[in-house]
């Protein structure tokens, strides 16, 4: 956590293996964007929250596993390049060329996975409560991490503050429901307006 607390907007875009872009990666490095895949993952498929888990895979081969009631788990393989999902959602429920590198599965030595940190990735656990506590929690969970991470490009606040941030405006802004558009628009300027009076509160050496 300490070297976390270090860490440059230079040194967190620097992924090992995706080329995403500044937020994204940002987002990577929190892991609040395998939090929003949870939340994206639950209102996709026929699914519980309790039914959808997250591992850390540091070779970013395998994308997505489903696991199946006689056992068997069927996992989507391919490398770390965006044209795959962006061609496959342009043509679903067909196929087109993304263009992407092709997945050599005799040049890949390992596959390794491990369960992920909470103390170091509080993001996922935000992201899950958010998801239990449905209504404006996740609209508000996404744009605080947006205001976050856009000030922490641009250097007005450390790298564990984006959690932080996250976590307060969760904790300030309104419940409830969303039944229209006009009604998530308001839950997000709202989060957007408390998270951006959050940053002005961090002392500016930090």
């Amino acid at each position: 956590l300490d070297e976390m607390a270090k860490m440059t907007p230079e040194q967190t875009v620097a992924h090992p293996n995706w080329d995403m872009g500044a937020k994204i990666s940002v987002d990577s490095a929190t892991m609040i964007n395998k939090g929003l895949e949870l939340i994206e993952a639950f209102h996709l498929f026929p699914v519980s929250g309790d039914q959808i888990e997250i591992l850390v895979h540091p070779q970013s081969i395998i994308h997505s596993m489903v696991d199946y009631v006689d056992g068997s788990v069927l996992a989507q393989l391919g490398t770390p390049d965006m044209r795959t999902p962006i061609a496959y959602a342009l043509a679903w429920p067909k196929r087109m060329a993304a263009h992407a590198p092709r997945l050599e599965l005799g040049e890949i030595a390992t596959l390794t996975f491990e369960n992920p940190d909470m103390d170091r990735f509080p993001a996922l656990r935000l992201a899950r409560q958010a998801l239990n506590s449905g209504g404006a929690a996740p609209t508000v969970l996404n744009a605080a991490n947006e205001v976050a991470v856009r000030h922490f490009l641009d250097k007005n606040i450390g790298f564990l503050d984006i959690v932080r941030i996250v976590e307060e405006t969760l904790i300030a802004a309104p419940d409830g429901r969303l039944d229209n558009l006009d009604d998530v628009a308001e839950a997000d300027a709202e989060a957007r307006r408390i998270a951006e009076d959050l940053v002005l509160k961090i002392p500016k050496d930090n």
